[in-house]
């Protein structure tokens, strides 16, 4: 690395950075700008930016580290100093088992959407069938139950094209894992599945009401894309949707499971109610105990 080039405050071996340097550096960079838990985030940028785990940065404290591997460290921290958040910062966002790509474009996987693969599997234990992911953002769903679930075909659909490069991009870089083959399909919600029989239609649509985007961290509001958060109609548009079709598509004893607004579960698992074609309808909590999720199964 030239050292004209060369991040301040770093400790070189044989022109390499070492790793604990490098975590030190950057601790001092993000403390500056206001990150907390500055410390911590070093070291996870540092280790995504390795392509390691998160414990490798403190085990491996005194290993000499390439110069673009640091270089590329630098460049998340920076990004991160400007208050993007942590996974678009380093490009990458850990769910359930795998490790995604993810970009602006698309929402960050987050855990209670990890128990929405979990009911869905848990409900689907036989072999076989059609899923759909609808607004697949990144593709952490569907690609979820392509390597965990045993589906003979998963279809994918947003209608955000930059979305779907995204999803994509993981698929493909995936691909030797998955069980099923995932087709990706450009349209609005249920759209792009005209004509299909589905055993499980699953989703987390936009369910935050416009009015209510205040109330966001600003991590979430002015990051994540607008068209996979808010919704229309006090948040319920995108549900009510759903609902309304998923009767057409869904074969019979076929799965409904949709992540929702807490506040509003009650609402949406009353619409799949007065729809008069689903029965066993359930509403699930999420890890803190909220309603999070509707249930809801394709009536004989």
């Amino acid at each position: 690395m030239n050292a004209a080039r060369r991040p301040s405050g770093l400790r070189l071996i044989d022109a390499t950075p070492v790793v604990g340097d490098l975590v030190d550096a950057i601790t001092v960079s993000l403390t500056a700008a206001g990150v907390p838990e500055a410390r911590a985030e070093a070291r996870d940028l540092v280790a995504a930016a390795a392509g390691e785990n998160r414990f490798w940065p403190s085990l491996q404290a005194q290993a000499p580290l390439p110069a673009h591997v640091a270089e590329r460290a630098h460049s998340a921290a920076s990004r991160r100093a400007s208050g993007m958040p942590f996974a678009y910062a380093v490009g990458q966002a850990a769910f359930r088992h795998l490790t995604l790509f993810v970009n602006e474009s698309v929402l960050i996987p987050r855990q209670e959407t990890e128990l929405l693969v979990d009911l869905v599997l848990s409900r689907r234990p036989n072999p076989g069938g059609v899923a759909a992911d609808v607004g697949t953002g990144s593709g952490a769903i569907a690609l979820a139950l392509a390597t965990e679930g045993r589906f003979d075909r998963i279809i994918a659909t947003d209608v955000a094209s930059d979305s779907l490069a995204v999803a994509r991009r993981n698929e493909a870089a995936l691909h030797s894992r998955l069980t099923a083959n995932v087709e990706f399909r450009s349209g609005d919600l249920l759209v792009p599945l005209a004509g299909e029989r589905l055993d499980v239609l699953v989703s987390n649509p936009p369910y935050i009401a416009f009015d209510e985007a205040d109330e966001l961290p600003t991590s979430v509001r002015d990051w994540e894309p607008a068209h996979a958060l808010f919704a229309g109609g006090h948040g319920l548009d995108a549900a009510r949707r759903i609902i309304e079709g998923a009767g057409a598509l869904l074969c019979r004893g076929g799965l409904l499971a949709l992540e929702v607004d807490g506040r509003r579960a009650l609402q949406v698992a009353g619409m799949a109610a007065s729809s008069g074609v689903f029965r066993a309808i359930e509403v699930a909590q999420d890890l803190v105990g909220r309603d999070r999720f509707v249930l809801a199964t394709r009536a004989e």
